[in-house]
């Protein structure tokens, strides 16, 4: 997982189609949503897929969840 300004790119086991939304929920406590528009899908060597796209409503709090989970300081 990477985050760049409001660029994402996520691991996933299913592919997605650019264009598409996608919703998820950041384990751990308090819960939080995380949305992003998909703007490329690459299938990787191990069968998962990379998805690049950018956030959608993330707010300052989720976003630092997100960069805590990629090792990143933010």
């Amino acid at each position: 997982m990477s985050l760049r300004d409001d660029a994402i790119v996520l691991v996933s086991s299913v592919p997605s189609p650019p264009g598409s939304r996608l919703e998820g929920t950041l384990a751990g406590e308090p819960p939080a949503r995380l949305r992003i528009k998909v703007h490329a899908c690459r299938r990787r060597a191990d069968a998962s897929f990379d998805l690049e796209g950018r956030t959608l409503d993330m707010t300052r709090e989720v976003r630092e969840r997100v960069l805590k989970l990629a090792g990143v300081e933010g």
